[in-house]
């Protein structure tokens, strides 16, 4: 007989929720707990990047803490096992990712086991179970920062993934924590289609699958959520933006070096349409980004396209989750500092979307939390679902991974 286990999914880079604490921290955890409320599932997994923001240092304390609010809320009783991982040991700087993921397991969801690395076999989960600070040793979580030797040229960062893997009822799957490479300049962004940044991250991302799919453990189906970075094809989209447009490039003075780039509109007393620098990105008719949810501009969001014979992902019906105004009272309003782009995703195998179950009642959700509400300048991205399990409860085709 075929069973079915709800899931909710949800990715968040969490790095601004740190350094403006108060207002933006309480709406963060109640929409979290209303999209927990709305959907009851049975099974919930949080992937966090950023614990503890850009000043880690002196806010890690507060980031542990806020896992704590979510652990112990009432909102959460139901979920009677409960597995914290979070990497805040930053004194370790050729480790730290700075990556924090939390499992929730309902009371009512039976025959769930998570696989020990070292022991190589599953185990079933039982009680509250943390690891807050180094994660070395721990033998439920497999957690690699990027080589360094991967960009000699780029400045090194807490980029790396987190993996985890569960047996529900039968059914095996891996959930991937990832954290990929950002755009350092807006202005190198626009040298090439694809852009250096975006090669960075296709490289990384490939690296992180065939480390999840080596000969190490079986493969299983897998989930990979979380700041892929992924950032809209600037090249491409800045051209097809200033078409109709004067477009000016600044040098610096002393050297070649684009210091600016600005496009004027040839009518309309010469209004600027686009103004770019290295940690600017104005675009005078914002609104293209939000309406009908920015469907206009998915022809530019290229980046998964290199992976689509190992990966898939929902349809995407959210505008991009990537940067929101850090004001509170501008909840929907981007900031001007980067082009906006669909950064926070759930991606998936092929045999990962196979055992989802889309027919009946049975509604696949990929969204974001808190559309209207300050959340940071990620917005989180959650994917809800029903895994389709075996409902025998016994372990008899368990994935027991190669030696």
């Amino acid at each position: 007989m075929e069973t079915y286990t709800d899931v909710l999914l949800v990715t968040a880079n969490v790095g601004s929720l740190f350094d403006n604490v108060g207002e933006i921290e309480r709406d963060w955890l109640r929409e979290f707990f209303t999209t927990v409320h709305t959907y009851k599932p049975r099974f919930v997994a949080l992937h966090f990047q950023e614990v503890g923001g850009k000043d880690y240092m002196v806010n890690m304390g507060h980031a542990e803490n806020f896992f704590l609010t979510i652990e112990s809320s009432a909102e959460m009783k139901e979920f009677d096992r409960v597995c914290v991982y979070v990497d805040s040991h930053f004194k370790a700087v050729d480790n730290f990712t700075a990556l924090g993921s939390m499992y929730f397991i309902h009371r009512s969801l039976k025959n769930i086991y998570q696989y020990d690395f070292n022991m190589k076999d599953f185990r079933a989960v039982s009680g509250h179970n943390k690891y807050v600070g180094s994660l070395d040793g721990v033998t439920t979580v497999e957690k690699e920062k990027f080589p360094k030797n991967f960009w000699p040229d780029f400045k090194w960062s807490r980029k790396g993934y987190m993996r985890t893997r569960w047996i529900v009822h039968n059914q095996g799957l891996d959930l991937v924590n990832v954290h990929l490479f950002h755009d350092a300049s807006n202005l190198i962004a626009c040298n090439s289609s694809p852009s250096i940044y975006s090669a960075n991250r296709k490289k990384a991302l490939r690296y992180v699958i065939n480390r999840i799919s080596d000969s190490s453990y079986s493969p299983m189906p897998f989930f990979l959520f979380g700041d892929f970075n992924f950032r809209l094809d600037t090249l491409s989209l800045v051209q097809n933006l200033s078409t109709s447009a004067d477009v000016q490039t600044v040098k610096k003075d002393s050297s070649n070096e684009v210091e600016k780039i600005i496009c004027e509109e040839k009518d309309n007393d010469h209004k600027v349409l686009l103004h770019i620098e290295t940690k600017l990105f104005a675009y005078l008719h914002q609104a293209v980004f939000r309406e009908n949810n920015g469907r206009e501009l998915l022809k530019y969001d290229k980046e998964i396209t290199a992976f689509h014979d190992v990966i898939t992902e929902e349809d995407i019906l959210f505008p991009p989750s990537y940067p929101y105004s850090e004001e509170y009272s501008k909840p929907t309003q981007y900031m001007n500092t980067r082009c906006p782009s669909w950064c926070d995703r759930i991606l998936m195998s092929h045999s990962a979307c196979d055992v989802m179950h889309r027919e009946g009642e049975h509604k696949v959700v990929y969204n974001t939390l808190g559309p209207n509400v300050c959340m940071g300048d990620h917005k989180p991205v959650f994917l809800f679902f029903a895994l389709r399990t075996s409902g025998s409860g016994h372990l008899h085709n368990k994935q027991s991974p190669s030696e």
